[in-house]
């Protein structure tokens, strides 16, 4: 019986390998139906999760559970998820209407009439909770003094907009998250209230990048986990250029102009302010990003550490008066420090392949052909624990990091076709778990082995079936782009 069910899943592993190995054909030529299909497929499937696990961990207070028990019907931990993990529902929704939406531009308009307005709806929902995370403080900057922002916090408060988002309590790689969907919500929508927000979260960002210039008057560049941090992270940097050049992309021709502040490099103290078009103004930080983090975190096997610290402060943000006023001021990193988590590379590799398309700088598509071979060498083992498949690390926060990784292949596939392995080695994984282990709508910890022996043992995190689910719905969108 056993060697019969072997046969039966290595069975369905080849034809769901078989399928996906079909290629994109040439200009002109029809699109194989499989390939159809299977966008279809992955669209239902990102659906069928993020349906079950918006009823089982969303609360009626808009709030996500933390852990959820399929086989017994009940949440193991009701406590609430920081603004990171919730956001992974707000990015499933997000990206199952982005793939809604080209299909519908491709010719297909069926589940886009019978869904995308009901995943809008939930989308608009899951927003409102997002209020719980928002705060209003003051913050002096490298540039800035005591500029009040409201922004997203790491914990969860009890009443909208009445978080303490100060100091440490937020982070600038959960606001380049959220940039990041809300952009793609515009896209998909056309509602320019995410766009204001996209850009309004932006400049919060940037406000962050460390201009203050070394003895040759370049800036030191980089942002910094948060600013309450003097670390600066590849999560803080990579996420951040994908967005930018969309934001680039958005005001390309329309003559908008943004202040870029700065340090003057003459007697590195002096603040000043410039305009610049808007478009150009995007575009300038994404390189000087993205240089950061090339410049300071690549690693000598191709992927990327997790960030630089061996602060010369004793972890504390100094700051220094110039002309009476209160600035914060540059603060020395001497060491890169690991491990190398896979959503670093993916997104850098993302941020890549969109400086690639806008530049055209083939120095940008070297880095995307060394940085997919690279990657997928260290992140992904084959027939490591089911043969026929690689084998990726989903343990702890790596089912949502996996995610971000698959988005920087499918990113890089237009430029470098030597990512449709990659692409193709998440579609089988995925198509694996739900054929063969799917359980009311949801996925196993093990994609590869399944569900735990004791029925007790089977909870699983809100957070990771909405990143399977968004992973689905970016599969989706990789072969209705390509």
């Amino acid at each position: 019986m056993k060697k019969i069910l072997f046969f039966i899943i290595c069975l369905s592993v080849f034809s769901t390998w078989a399928v996906s190995c079909e290629r994109t054909p040439a200009p002109g030529e029809n699109a194989p139906v499989a390939r159809v299909d299977l966008a279809t497929q992955n669209i239902e499937r990102a659906m069928a999760i993020t349906d079950a696990a918006a009823a089982a961990y969303i609360s009626s207070e808009l709030g996500m559970f933390k852990s959820y028990n399929p086989y017994t019907g009940q949440v193991t931990d009701t406590g609430y998820e920081n603004i990171w993990e919730y956001s992974s529902a707000f990015e499933a929704v997000t990206n199952i209407l982005y793939a809604l939406h080209l299909q519908k531009e491709a010719g297909d308009t069926e589940l886009y009439d019978l869904h995308f307005s009901r995943y809008k709806s939930l989308l608009d929902r899951l927003y409102q909770g997002m209020a719980y995370y928002e705060g209003t403080y003051s913050l002096t900057s490298y540039t800035k003094n005591n500029r009040t922002w409201t922004v997203y916090g790491v914990p969860r408060a009890s009443a909208p907009g009445a978080n303490n988002v100060s100091g440490i309590l937020n982070v600038y790689d959960d606001q380049m998250w959220i940039i990041r969907d809300f952009i793609e919500v515009w896209y998909a929508t056309g509602d320019r209230s995410y766009l204001d927000k996209a850009e309004y979260l932006a400049e919060y960002v940037i406000d962050g990048f460390d201009c203050h210039v070394d003895e040759d008057g370049n800036e030191y560049g980089g942002i910094t986990w948060g600013p309450g941090y003097v670390s600066k992270h590849s999560c803080s940097n990579g996420p951040f250029i994908s967005p930018l050049v969309w934001l680039s992309d958005i005001y390309k021709g329309k003559g908008e102009k943004a202040d870029r502040y700065y340090i003057d490099p003459s007697d590195r103290k002096t603040r000043k302010v410039e305009q610049m078009d808007k478009s150009e103004y995007y575009l300038s930080y994404a390189i000087k990003v993205y240089d950061y983090q090339k410049s300071h975190l690549l690693r000598s096997d191709g992927v990327y550490d997790d960030m630089m610290g061996g602060d010369d402060t004793g972890g504390k943000v100094v700051y220094e008066t110039v002309d009476g006023v209160e600035y914060r001021r540059h603060t020395n990193l001497k060491d890169r420090v690991g491990p190398a988590h896979s959503y670093n590379s993916g997104a850098i590799l993302s941020g890549a392949a969109d400086l690639y398309r806008v530049t055209g700088d083939n120095a940008y598509l070297t880095d995307i052909q060394r940085l997919t071979d690279a990657s997928f060498k260290y992140f992904a083992k084959p027939d490591e624990t089911v043969e026929g498949l690689y084998t990726y690390d989903f343990s702890g926060n790596n089912s949502w990091f996996n995610a971000v990784l698959l988005r920087g292949y499918i990113d890089a596939y237009p430029a470098y076709n030597g990512a449709a392995l990659p692409v193709d080695s998440f579609q089988q994984v995925y198509d694996h778990a739900y054929d063969n282990f799917l359980y009311e709508g949801m996925m196993p910890n093990s994609l590869y082995l399944g569900w735990a022996n004791d029925r007790t043992k089977r909870t699983v995190r809100g957070r990771d079936q909405f990143a399977y689910a968004a992973q689905f719905a970016l599969l989706a969108k990789y072969e209705l782009e390509n």
